[in-house]
């Protein structure tokens, strides 16, 4: 009994490599969160949001899963929420503020294109975001030496101090964001979230200007068996 599920478990191991993009590091909970996935959970309630109760739209629904990008924008309006809360005092006003600060931390200074793009964000929104992060004197802006055209950004040491300032405070949203999950369904959700991101992080950089129809044809393709 105990080799059988050791050789089910190898075979589970190479289903998450051949499935997962070559290169990319993954850890224990990472396959962790691929096994539970596999299993899956149990049923559990749910509040009726998206036409449970009519025929026509429970038909579009199942089809289209559109429960999962409807529940993905209430999140996001949760999380909104909690870090409103987080930031009241603090001159960082935003989720945006905070992630760029994050990430220039993160990475010591990026141009802002870099920035912008890592954060998935238009051009424009990027661009005001940094604005406002300048004008509050949390980061620095400076020439890039090996490329003349591009500008440069970096935390100053009164971005850092207000950054690890509200990060307890970010803190406490992050144990709210996951609310009454177990720490299985938390690895289980954390694996599966890095999975999507890697998805859709590819057609943003690569099929940005492509139709909807055009994108999911090209994913069909890529998620054919070989």
């Amino acid at each position: 009994m105990n080799k059988a599920v050791l050789v089910q478990l190898i075979d589970l191991l190479d289903r998450f490599e051949a499935e997962n993009p070559a290169g990319m590091t993954y850890n224990l909970k990472d396959f962790v969160g691929y096994l539970n996935a596999q299993s899956g959970f149990g049923q559990s309630a749910m509040r009726e949001i998206s036409g449970q109760n009519n025929a026509e739209l429970e038909n579009v629904r199942i089809e289209n899963n559109s429960d999962i990008s409807i529940f993905i924008t209430l999140m996001f309006r949760y999380a909104k929420s909690y870090i409103k809360k987080a930031l009241q005092n603090s001159i960082i006003q935003t989720a945006d503020e905070f992630a760029f600060l994050i990430t220039l931390i993160s990475s010591g200074s990026l141009t802002k294109t870099e920035l912008i793009n890592q954060h998935i964000m238009e051009k424009t929104s990027g661009i005001e975001v940094i604005k406002r992060l300048l004008s509050q004197g949390m980061i620095q802006e400076f020439a890039d030496e090996t490329d003349k055209r591009s500008v440069r950004v970096a935390v100053t040491d009164k971005g850092k101090m207000e950054f690890f300032r509200v990060l307890p405070e970010m803190g406490k949203v992050s144990k709210l964001v996951v609310g009454n999950l177990s720490e299985t369904e938390i690895n289980t959700l954390g694996f599966l979230l890095k999975k999507l991101d890697l998805f859709h992080n590819d057609i943003y950089k690569n099929m940005r200007s492509a139709t909807l129809e055009e994108i999911l044809n090209q994913s069909a393709a890529v998620q054919q068996p070989s």
